[in-house]
């Protein structure tokens, strides 16, 4: 939930309330309809959805709109079970209501504290035999989100959902291609209207801008118990729920995963928490060990090598005081447990690159993990995961434990989307999930990423959970000016920001170096300053008394001005990293508070990166730490 809305929040009453004809328990399909609204302020100012949901002849719809907005058209909910389907003739059972208010922390995300005030509603339904379904629905001040429920102790085999999106044909919409082959979601984003997107599969988030709003279609809470979906988009403008499987089986009583709505202006999607707010809490208490942070990549600008080169990254990875070193596919046990003591010494904690299939089993978890542990590793980069069915969440469920119960950090790669599993598992400090800098490292006819898939990843993939796409890669083939590149260190959130390019390429950008020395990777704030999916992307976001901002353009050389109301009050020194007059990056001071504006001309595909520290005296002239 955005920060402004959670200002107003408080524990109040549940919001929805029962509008329309009203339903007795037991009546043959009656019409009912319900209209479900968030608590609090947010609400009453009328910038918060509203749902509607209607039971007509046995059928259950869901609408949303926002103020005179419908970003939503009555779309089709429902399920069909092995044991009847539940998607038709339904009976109204009942109504149950409460308010849902939630506090927790992540390691990792858009912020790291997390406030939920929500209105939740569960519709009791009865479906073939009068057999039971509830429909859990969950409005808040940023978005809305439903699951069905079956209450039997008893196997539960679901074959499809009825589950449905019907986004008005006339909105803008940012859709990913769904790769079935490789379910590893490194697609380009097509931007169209949705009248003129082709009928296929598509990933989430999927993004949608109808009218003054703006529409995150996603999931969470998606475990052993159920695949990860998708959506297929139909010739009508409706996209369907496709499920990964023939099947999902599990043990009741079954929870399907959240179905999730994000609605707002962009700034309240990009800022969104809905889908860790939806997500399971943590699985363990003790979280002392999992520490966020930079880390040195050899595999990107001159593989993994041997002893010797894992060193030289040591030593660099030490040298800008970035917390890991990551060894990729190749490495050498007989070598290892050294590398791990020569970081150590230096400060320096070691990542391991692991294939999925060689920690398949029980037996293979708990001696590969208890043997990752003993070296002195902190981390793995499991990679090939390349699937959403249910097989594979079960693999997830069993691999999360097993990393947990040895204190070992994860980062997944050729893998899907995470869905909320930064708050059930804060050991998972990044995910790919994304067409990334490995496809900009340079090789014979390589072509630059189009430079709008840069700034449509801001409001797309990282909204759904950290980002591994490893930035700052100064020598790949890429279509940003240097600025730019840099300013990715901000733009896009990571758990684990694995800095790819190579200590000798890094040497030739000594005021790269310097900011990356300072930038963290885990925050405590996030702020969207202004943007434009594809176009312009400015965000701030802060860490313990320090703000920094990143921002990144596409088109020919201008300016951007970005106000600075997110600073407290007082004077800051504003550190800006931006487009020299050369092409190179030039280093510029000046004092700042918030109710001035910062305005830097940038390059053709250009951006900037600001460092922000309290001002103090009038002769600070640089943040700490900063050389």
């Amino acid at each position: 939930m955005r920060r402004s809305a959670r200002a107003g929040a408080a524990v109040v009453l549940v919001a929805a309330v029962l509008g329309g004809t009203g339903a007795a328990a037991g009546q043959a399909n009656p019409a009912a309809r319900w209209t479900l609204t968030a608590p609090g302020a947010a609400a009453r100012a009328g910038g918060a959805p509203v749902a509607r949901v209607e039971l007509d002849g046995g059928r259950l719809t869901l609408s949303v709109r926002r103020g005179g907005t419908t970003v939503l058209e009555p779309s089709a909910l429902g399920v069909e079970t092995g044991h009847g389907d539940f998607t038709a003739g339904l009976r109204f059972a009942g109504i149950s209501q409460r308010p849902v208010h939630d506090e927790y922390t992540t390691k990792v995300g858009k912020r790291l504290h997390h406030v939920l005030d929500a209105a939740e509603t569960t519709l009791h339904l009865r479906g073939p035999g009068g057999r039971p379904m509830d429909v859990v629905f969950r409005v808040a001040a940023d978005g809305v989100g439903y699951r069905y429920v079956f209450p039997t102790p008893n196997w539960v085999t679901v074959v499809g959902e009825a589950s449905e999106f019907a986004v008005p044909r006339a909105a803008d919409s940012y859709l990913l291609p769904y790769d079935n082959g490789r379910g590893d979601y490194e697609s380009v984003h097509v931007h169209k209207p949705v009248g003129e997107q082709a009928p296929a599969e598509y990933g989430y988030p999927a993004l949608f801008r109808v009218g003054d709003s703006w529409l995150s279609i996603m999931e969470s809470d998606v475990d052993g118990r159920y695949g990860g979906s998708r959506l297929t988009l139909d010739g009508k403008s409706r996209f369907k729920l496709t499920l990964p499987d023939p099947a999902e089986v599990a043990r009741g009583p079954l929870a399907t995963p959240w179905r999730t709505l994000v609605v707002g202006d962009l700034a309240t999607v990009t800022e969104s928490d809905l889908v860790t707010d939806l997500a399971s809490p943590s699985k363990f208490a003790d979280t002392s060990w999992i520490k966020p942070g930079a880390a040195a990549w050899s595999w990107w600008a001159e593989g993994t090598g041997d002893l010797a080169l894992q060193k030289k990254y040591v030593d660099y990875a030490s040298k800008q005081g970035w917390a890991y070193n990551l060894v990729d596919s190749g490495w050498n046990a007989d070598w290892i447990p050294e590398l791990v003591r020569y970081s150590r010494e230096r400060g320096v904690g070691t990542w391991l690159w692991v294939r999925w299939q060689t920690i398949d089993t029980d037996s293979e978890r708990e001696r590969l993990f208890a043997q990752y542990r003993d070296w002195g590793a902190v981390g793995l980069k499991i990679d090939f995961v390349e699937s959403d069915g249910q097989d594979r969440m079960r693999w997830y469920d069993a691999v999360l434990a097993a990393a947990a119960k040895y204190h070992l950090m994860l980062n997944f790669h050729g893998a899907p989307i995470p869905r909320g599993i930064e708050r059930t598992w804060p050991q998972v400090m990044s995910v790919e999930a994304v067409k990334g800098a490995e496809g900009t490292k340079p090789k014979p006819g390589r072509t630059p990423f189009p430079i709008e898939h840069y700034l449509t990843l801001p409001f797309t993939r990282n909204l759904t959970g950290s980002m591994d796409f490893t930035p700052v890669t100064f020598s790949g083939v890429r279509p940003n000016s240097d600025a730019a590149e840099l300013a990715l260190s901000v733009v896009y959130e990571s758990g684990v920001q694995h800095f790819a390019d190579s200590p000798a390429s890094y040497a030739k950008y000594p005021l790269a170096e310097r900011l990356l020395r300072a930038v963290p990777t885990a925050w405590d704030e996030t702020e969207l300053v202004a943007g434009e999916p594809g176009k312009l992307a400015v965000l701030a976001r802060r860490s313990g008394t320090e703000w920094y901002l990143g921002a990144i353009t596409a088109g020919d050389p201008g300016r951007v001005t970005a106000p600075l109301g997110f600073l407290p009050a007082g004077d800051w020194l504003a550190e800006v990293y931006g487009d020299g007059a050369d092409g190179k990056l030039a280093l510029t001071t000046q004092r700042v508070n918030s109710t001035t504006g910062l305005t830097v001309p940038t390059a053709r595909n250009g951006g900037f990166t600001v460092r922000f520290c309290p001002a103090g005296g009038a002769d600070k002239v640089t943040c700490s730490g900063a050389n």
